[in-house]
């Protein structure tokens, strides 16, 4: 046989796409020759690949080789595909059982001396192989937990060159690996932070809890020392837990990343993200000559954290706008368009002024109102718009700091949260949508209606604070959150009412 193909994937963005590794070997000038466009590090396989198979006891075949990588015209990216070039130019040689090789894909990066070491994106790759009717797949032994999430496909871990052509010479036998996904999920509410460590504040953490409930974005400010971070980092641990779907879209993106712990092959707790305020737009929302996911993407079904919003260029915010609205972000380039998905909950941050302490009581404002303005206006009025609650968080006092009164904890806050959501998931069956955030016109229509009482107050408020029809909104989305954590099935004027305060950044504050 002087013909063999391999079945294997290549990543692009966070999917996996069959990639069949075809090798040919003639009579000729000794030359191996890669074609199917890949890009420098697929090239530079051809090295690697002699030194592995030389220190396997298995040289290169004194021959004309040509691997072709199809498609061709799919940008083949990494070092994953040198095991599967390495057994097709055994297989082409007869050292290989090739009808064993057909029924599997196979994945892998060989090191000189014929060990495998791991790849990105063993996930999806998992999936495709699925999705292709193969018996299973290969692949790096680091790798083997988190691909083997993947059920109705045998995921073979392998260490070396040698043990893979053993197990497809049927000289060898290796066990497919399993993972306990129960398991997994019974760990996921172990949170090291709690709500009962945040003194005072409660009205803050009324504002975290009705975002909680209904999925909603929220944003925070406050003078330094307030604790506007140390809330935040808690919020995750009074937001429902994932189930297997989420989780799972989730997991893809990060593996495609390279970003899963061997000990954590499912991510089962949902992401919090903190990007520095010095992030680039492609960093946040994602980039690259082959687009790859941002921190948007890497927050999906979590929180993304915007510590200091004002301090992020204001192009950068900006992007947020599309995956804020739609939870996705579609990134397009000349050669090709990708779209990740990015439904996350925003959680922001911001001092009222640059010193950080205009109308604090204990505190001087040493800034002009021009620069006040200036400050403020750097987040912008639609990014303000898509954020559901605004909430001031003023210095904590010292009684409450030094209090012995103990303060509620995460579960219990957790407990009313899950209440809540099972009334909107029971809501919301046939509405292919989660949570109060995501209700779309139509539906806020259908399901946030309020009686003339309620109506005339929000329009006063509307008048008052020059509200615009995405706050409106945004009020009545907040608002049903509010009467689902009451149990309510109408909303009532007092709902409203507690909706329409969660707007502080709407109202006409004097700086002088």
């Amino acid at each position: 046989m002087s013909l063999a193909k391999v079945f294997s994937a290549a990543l692009y963005g966070i999917q996996a796409h069959p990639v069949e590794v075809e090798v040919d070997l003639a009579q000729g000038f000794p030359i191996l020759s890669i074609v199917g466009l890949p890009d420098a590090a697929v090239k530079e396989s051809k090295d690697r690949l002699r030194a592995a198979l030389k220190n396997t006891g298995l040289p290169l075949p004194v021959k004309r080789i040509t691997i072709n990588l199809a498609p061709a015209d799919l940008k083949k990216e990494g070092a994953g595909f040198d095991l599967p070039m390495a057994l097709g130019v055994l297989a082409a040689e007869g050292q290989v059982d090739a009808s064993r090789l057909a029924e599997y894909a196979v994945v892998g990066e060989l090191s000189l001396d014929g060990r495998i070491k791991e790849i990105k994106g063993a996930l999806p790759m998992a999936i495709t192989a699925k999705r292709s009717g193969l018996r299973g797949i290969l692949v790096p032994s680091k790798n083997a937990a988190e691909a083997s999430v993947v059920t109705g496909v045998n995921v073979i871990g392998v260490d070396t060159l040698t043990q893979v052509i053993e197990f497809l010479n049927g000289v060898r036998s290796l066990t497919p690996t399993q993972t306990n996904i129960a398991a997994l999920f019974s760990e996921s509410w172990d949170y090291q932070e709690d709500f009962s460590e945040v003194r005072g504040q409660a009205h803050v953490k009324r504002a975290l809890e009705i975002a909680a409930a209904g999925g909603h974005n929220i944003l925070m400010v406050g003078p330094p020392g307030s604790g506007k971070t140390m809330l935040a980092k808690r919020f995750p641990t009074i937001l429902p837990g994932m189930d297997l779907d989420e989780s799972l879209e989730t997991t893809q993106i990060h593996s495609a990343l390279g970003l899963l712990s061997p000990t954590r092959p499912l991510m089962v707790v949902r992401p919090f993200r903190a990007p520095h305020h010095t992030v680039s737009d492609a960093g946040l929302v994602g980039g690259g000559t082959i687009p790859r996911p941002g921190e948007v993407s890497l927050s999906h079904n979590g929180v993304l954290f915007l510590d200091e919003i004002p301090e992020f260029r204001r192009d950068v915010l900006e992007v947020l706008r599309q995956p804020l609205e739609e939870g996705k972000v579609t990134i397009s380039r000349a050669a090709t368009s990708l779209t990740f998905p990015a439904r996350f909950m925003l959680v922001a941050a911001m001092n009222p002024c640059p010193c950080g302490y205009f109308s604090d009581p204990s505190r001087s404002c040493i800034c002009a109102p021009l620069a006040i303005q200036r400050y403020r206006s750097r987040v912008s009025g639609p990014l303000l718009d898509r954020i559901d609650l605004h909430i001031e968080v003023p210095t904590v006092p010292f009684r409450d700091l030094t209090t012995d009164t103990p303060e509620e904890g995460s579960d219990a806050i957790r407990a009313r949260v899950l209440a809540a959501r099972a009334v909107q998931s029971g809501r919301y069956a046939h509405e292919k949508i989660r949570c109060n955030a995501q209700l779309w016109p139509r539906q806020i229509r259908k399901f946030c209606a309020i009686e003339a009482p309620a109506k005339k107050l929000l329009e006063s408020a509307m008048e008052r604070l020059g509200l615009s029809a995405r706050a409106y909104n945004r009020i009545l989305k907040v608002a049903r959150s509010i009467a689902d954590l009451a149990q309510r099935d109408s909303i009532e004027v007092s709902h409203v009412a507690e909706a329409v305060q969660y707007r502080a950044l709407d109202r006409k504050v004097s700086v002088v």
